[in-house]
C-alpha cells in the first residue's frame, strides 16, 4: 500500500520504524529531528559532538542500523534555530532492526543529557536506572526479557494486522 503520513513528522516508513526508539528521548534535552527534513532519523543537540555520538552508536553493534555524524539546525521544536551536532540513523536492514535497542543505546551514549525527563515515556524504573548508569544493552534487556513472552501474548488481541516476523 502507498505510504500515508500518520502525522506531519512521520513522513516515511523509516521514521515510523525508528520512532519507538528515538521517540523515547522526546522529553529529554535533545532534538529528535522535528523541524528538519529527517524527523526521527537524526538526533542531536548543541552540546553533542556528532563524530563521538556516531562512533558510540556504531560501537553498540545494533543490527540493521548505521550511523553518520551530522550537523543540523532545526527550524522548530527543541533547539529551534540552534546548530546541533548529532547523528543520522540509516536503516540497513529493517527486519533486523530493534528500535527499542536503539532507544537504549541513545540513552546510554555520552554525553548524558541535561534535564532528562525520560520517565515521561519510559516507565520502568529498573530500566531507567540501568540507562542512567550507562549499562550495556544486553544487561538492560535482561531485566525485561523474562516477561516479554507474556506481554506479546496479551497484546496480540489488539493488533489490527498480524505482526511481521
Amino acid at each position: 500500500l502507498p505510504w500515508v503520513n500518520p502525522s506531519p513528522n512521520m513522513r516515511n516508513p523509516t521514521a515510523a520504524l525508528l520512532y519507538p526508539g528515538v521517540g523515547l528521548l522526546e522529553f529529554c534535552a535533545v532534538s529528535v529531528g522535528r523541524g528538519t527534513d529527517w524527523p526521527f532519523e537524526i538526533i542531536g543537540a548543541p552540546y553533542v559532538d556528532g563524530k563521538t555520538l556516531a562512533a558510540d552508536l556504531a560501537a553498540a553493534n545494533l543490527q540493521g542500523l548505521r550511523f553518520d555524524a551530522v550537523s543540523f539546525t532545526p527550524a522548530a521544536s527543541v533547539f529551534a534555530g540552534e546548530n546541533c551536532g548529532g547523528g543520522r540513523i540509516f536503516v540497513t536492514g529493517a527486519g533486523r532492526c530493534n528500535p527499542l535497542d536503539l532507544g537504549v543505546a541513545l540513552g546510554t551514549a555520552p554525553p548524558r543529557r541535561p534535564a532528562d525527563k525520560s520517565p515521561t515515556l519510559l516507565k520502568h524504573p529498573p530500566t531507567l536506572e540501568a540507562v542512567s548508569a550507562g549499562k550495556p544493552i544486553r544487561d538492560i534487556r535482561a531485566q525485561w526479557e523474562p516477561r516479554l513472552g507474556d506481554f506479546k501474548k496479551r497484546r496480540a488481541a489488539f493488533f489490527l494486522y498480524p505482526p511481521a516476523g
